[in-house]
């Protein structure tokens, strides 16, 4: 559309003047094109600190919309706002054929292009009903089907390159009509974004984003509170990140006033983010950091949501306003999984001065993009430094337009010499294709027709398999073991009931190691979802190959469950160590973690039984772990994400990567470095950095009481009395308040006396010291008596009545003292009871279950 000098003189003066005014209080950026239009009305408003105008006194030139219609929304349907912004949405211009908006735009370059909808009912109709459009800015689809919710206030904000004199902004029903309640065109500083960045992956640079159209999806404040339009130069909002965290337990909030921030010429300016942003973080909890001796990467994830099929500009903010003094502070940062910065250390780019904002941009590809789009911050393994983290914000952009692989924009494709490249190019595809095809026929025909046998290949060896056979699959070369370069690993000939499985076999099963089949993140890298040639389905969990700590996590997850078999353990399949990879594949266990049907999901809450049954599979692969060979094996990392339910929601203990063999038969323990995961953790174990069984009892304690409370282990949102679950749980106990902390979800399904059963085990398990603590063995016995408790019948009077193996609850009883203290001492050894050992009580125990 032609230039509208008259659209220029009427709105320009009214919306600079209230720019003008607005910056002066604020020393604001003053944008040279400042439009802020009221659709559907004469009226003007003032949101947020600007003014906004009625477009009804539009000239015709200004305003393409034959037919349109104002709307206006009752008192009652306008949405609900602690601000002045509900008078965006009082008001529409609805479109029932083709329509536009025409700008005169004074200053080429980038402007903001923000949308605001509200469907609400009007004289014709329904909004949330009727509408469905799409939605052009300069000829560039930037919505395309939209239906709006009903009841809900969108604001979509687009930043676009204009060249012309002019901005047109199309709306076109593709449903009965299209709507706005509220357009602003503003202009944005020339260095908002520069012309390149750093692709995800592969790592590279990414040219042409200063052209680029893109669309804001998330703009996050790491910290709080949430950032209103009239505290930000270019009148945007920041929302905090609370509820886009993964693991709120391994974070906490740090501030200063902005006055501290100080900003640095050539790095951020107050127009890049406002300094509330940057005086504002997101930081690893100070009391996990304060655990120094604890040589355990920990990381915190955030989550977004973001439409499939597009890449994305991330801009990350940084500003260490935390270290008490510059290079003190290193960690890592990771994209959808991929490292993007490894060891950063913030003063580097501000030149040792601190308090100074920065911003780094990342282009993740389209083809790498998944449903959500993670974010995370991990602490470094360097010795020199703190092992910290933060982020202070976040914006997360889609590069509108972009479909490709390479995160490229979209082409023109009307021209005469796209059309004869597109020609050009299917001919010579067509030939390729066919003599590929003729090449496939001749080596098919030559190459031998090979037996056709079972896929026998694809499956896992069984436990007899630990001779010759699977040795030649090879873990190592001879029985000393052999040498393989890069990050693979040398094993003896204890390793080798598993199947060595080919990358490209891998890669079928996985679609490409496709984000889509990840259905899990660790510190040792991704889990995906696989289907084998044979519909076998596996998790294939494929490591960091820059982790020296996940090679070591490799070889012993391979040494030890090469040679372990029980039901309650998940199985070993396979690996695979080629180009230097880490791989290792499992029997798949559909119903995931543990810790995801107790609490951060929306799964239905397990019942009581479930929980008992769940808590008794994995003590028995605890007890298996602790018994079944010469010498313990502790796993020093028993946690519910570490308990993975199957499709019957058997459980099975997982992840061994931190496992250690226990003491020799004249050693109480193991002295080792203290490795495990925060709220977990056996304190004497931490103290004293000597390891035994019981330190997997104190874990697996705290693992009852997720079960008992149904909440995270740590939770710093809470008061601060009860951050710690097992500290707040077990204070509660002693005080007699086990009602209190018991899921209220199944609270009145749950038979009294094995609610009791199950608390008062639950709290042996997490004795102070490990000599106080009863065995997994105990443990186990507990809990099967907690589940027959449960199902004991309506009349059974009392515990001793109940359906129990004969004779055990009585002598279970007497076996218990009262300590000087008052409370109560369990036995350490169940087998010393008279006329009945263990193996009896287990063999009964097991006849019990299978006649069930």
């Amino acid at each position: 559309m032609a230039t509208t000098p008259v659209l220029d003189m009427l709105l320009l003066p009214v919306f600079v003047l209230s720019a003008l005014f607005a910056a002066a209080a604020r020393a604001a950026f003053v944008p040279t094109d400042n439009y802020l239009l009221l659709c559907g009305t004469a009226a003007s408003a003032a949101v947020d600190g600007r003014t906004f105008v009625g477009d009804a006194g539009l000239p015709a030139s200004a305003l393409s919309a034959p037919q349109s219609a104002e709307a206006n929304a009752s008192a009652g349907s306008a949405p609900a706002s602690g601000s002045g912004e509900t008078a965006l949405y009082r008001s529409a211009r609805v479109f029932p054929a083709p329509s536009a908006y025409t700008f005169a735009i004074k200053k080429a370059g980038r402007h903001f292009v923000r949308l605001h909808f509200f469907p609400f009912p009007y004289q014709s109709g329904d909004l949330a009903a009727d509408a469905k459009f799409r939605v052009t800015v300069q000829g560039l689809v930037v919505i395309d089907g939209y239906t709006p919710a009903n009841g809900t206030a969108v604001a979509r904000e687009f930043s676009v390159n204009v060249t012309g004199g002019t901005l047109s902004i199309a709306f076109t029903p593709t449903g009965k009509v299209a709507f706005v309640n509220a357009i602003e065109v503003v202009s944005l500083p020339d260095d908002l974004i520069a012309d390149s960045a750093q692709t995800v992956n592969p790592k590279g640079q990414y040219t042409g984003l200063s052209t680029q159209a893109l669309e804001t999806v998330h703009r996050i404040n790491m910290g709080s509170p949430k950032i209103t339009p009239n505290n930000d130069t270019l009148w945007r909002t920041w929302l905090p990140d609370q509820s886009f965290l993964a693991d709120s337990s391994v974070t906490e909030h740090k501030d200063v006033p902005p006055t501290a921030i100080h900003r640095a010429s050539g790095l951020a300016t107050a127009e890049a983010a406002p300094d509330m942003v940057y005086a504002t973080a997101t930081e690893f909890n100070t009391t996990l950091l304060s655990l120094s001796t604890i040589s355990v990467q920990f990381n915190m994830t955030w989550r977004f949501q973001a439409p499939l099929g597009s890449a994305y500009l991330l801009r990350l903010h940084f500003c260490d306003f935390i270290s008490q003094a510059a290079n003190t502070m290193a960690f890592n940062v990771y994209v959808g999984g991929w490292s993007v910065l490894q060891d950063y250390q913030i003063s580097v780019d501000t030149q040792g001065a601190l308090a100074v904002p920065l911003y780094r941009d990342f282009v993740l590809n389209a083809k790498d993009v998944t449903s959500n789009i993670t974010v995370t911050i991990g602490t470094s393994t360097l010795g020199n430094v703190n092992p910290d983290g933060f982020l202070n914000g976040l914006e997360i952009m889609r590069m509108v337009g972009s479909t490709g692989g390479d995160g490229a924009g979209s082409s023109q494709s009307g021209s005469k010499k796209t059309k004869i490249a597109i020609v050009a190019g299917s001919a010579v595809a067509g030939v390729m294709a066919v003599m590929a095809l003729a090449f496939f026929v001749v080596r098919l025909r030559r190459r031998k027709k090979p037996e056709k046998k079972p896929s026998s290949t694809w499956a896992a060896f069984s436990a007899s398999a630990l001779g010759s056979h699977s040795r030649s699959r090879s873990f190592g070369k001879s029985s000393s073991g052999g040498t393989r370069n890069n990050n693979t690993v040398t094993l003896g000939q204890s390793a080798g009931a598993g199947y060595r499985f080919p990358f490209a076999a891998l890669q079928e099963a996985t679609c490409g190691f496709d984000e889509g089949m990840v259905i899990g993140v660790g510190g040792f890298g991704k889990v995906y979802k696989g289907t084998l040639r044979d519909d076998t389905r596996v998790a294939v969990k494929r490591g960091n190959r820059r982790s020296q700590q996940g090679l070591n996590e490799f070889r012993t997850e391979i040494e030890l469950l090469s040679r372990l078999r029980h039901r309650h353990l998940v199985s070993l399949i396979g690996y695979c160590d080629e180009r230097g990879e880490m791989i290792l594949v499992y029997e798949y266990m559909a119903r995931g973690t543990l810790r995801s049907h107790l609490y951060d999901s929306e799964l239905p809450p397990l019942s009581w039984k479930q929980r008992l049954d769940v808590c008794i599979g994995a003590a028995r692969g605890l007890h298996y772990l602790h018994t079944g060979s010469a010498k313990a094996i502790i796993h020093r990392d028993v946690k519910s994400a570490n308990i993975l339910l199957d499709d019957s929601f058997m459980a099975k203990v997982a992840d061994f990567g931190l496992s250690k063999t226990g003491p020799e038969l004249d050693k109480t323990h193991v002295s080792t470095a203290v490795k495990g995961s925060f709220g977990y953790l056996d304190p004497e174990y931490f103290r004293r950095q000597m390891l035994t069984d019981k330190s997997d009892v104190y874990s697996f304690g705290v693992v009852l009481l997720e079960v008992l409370c149904a909440r995270p282990v740590i939770d710093p949102t809470l008061p601060r009395e009860m951050v710690n679950l097992a500290e707040w749980a077990t204070q509660r106990l002693k005080n007699g308040e086990l009602d209190s902390i018991v899921d209220q979800r199944i609270a009145e399904t749950i038979r009294p006396e094995s609610l009791k059963k199950f608390a008062d085990t639950a709290e042996k398990c997490l004795a102070e010291y490990g000599v106080g603590r009863p065995a997994i063995g105990d443990v186990l016995w507990c809990l099967e008596y907690a589940l027959q408790l449960q199902e004991a019948s309506p009349d059974s009077s009392g515990a001793d009545s109940t359906r129990v193996v004969p004779g055990i609850a009585t002598k279970f009883q007497r076996n218990q003292s009262t300590a000087s203290d008052g409370t109560e001492a369990m036995s350490a050894n169940l087998g010393d009871l008279d006329g009945m050992s263990m193996r009896r009580v287990f063999s009964k125990m097991i006849k019990s279950e299978e006649g069930r």
